[in-house]
């Protein structure tokens, strides 16, 4: 299936060794026999979850993202540790950030968010019945949680103001799931 498309691994080796990501150079060969480089990113993946209150609101945040410099609004998300559970590292996540907690987890969808360039995977989690706690943010972790009517973010996604890729999927879904139209 798809040969005609696929590339294969002839040689690689590691670019760049970082704390947090890898960067890998293979060299592929082509479906039509040549040779071409290709780099991209190891990433460990991640999750992502969508708090949703009762009263149909759902928790955000904002935080502050050096790449491009600015605050950006998100759903909670975090990087999925070597060997944990997708589904506990979401709790985890979601206890750290935010001070909340779930009673209610369900498993939504995996997107991929930067096929060009890395490996990374999103798992997406919807969590209902919430609990306020404490947050307990990772050292050098900065940021603010707010609540607001999934109506309302959507309107922000359509204005521009929400352009996180994993935050406008989860918005997205989250809108077909409440109108009953697709199951998480």
């Amino acid at each position: 299936m798809d040969l005609h498309l696929k590339e294969t691994k002839v040689d690689g080796a590691l670019a760049y060794d970082g704390n947090f990501l890898k960067v890998q150079r293979d060299t592929v060969r082509l479906p039509d026999g040549k040779t071409s480089e290709r780099e991209y990113i190891h990433h460990p993946g991640a999750v992502v979850i969508l708090p949703l209150f009762d009263d149909g609101s759902v928790l955000l945040e904002r935080q502050f993202r050096y790449p491009l410099n600015q605050v950006f609004i998100e759903f909670p998300a975090g990087k999925i540790d070597f060997n944990e559970d997708p589904l506990a590292c979401a709790k985890r996540e979601l206890r750290e950030e935010t001070g909340y907690t779930a009673t209610d987890w369900q498993f939504v969808c995996t997107i991929h968010n930067a096929i060009a360039y890395s490996d990374e995977h999103l798992d997406i989690y919807l969590a209902r019945g919430l609990t306020a706690g404490q947050a307990m943010l990772d050292d050098g972790e900065f940021l603010e949680t707010f609540k607001m009517p999934l109506t309302e973010m959507l309107n922000w996604v359509r204005q521009g103001k929400i352009t996180d890729v994993k935050t406008v999927i989860g918005a997205f879904w989250l809108e077909k799931v409440i109108a009953g139209q697709w199951r998480a």
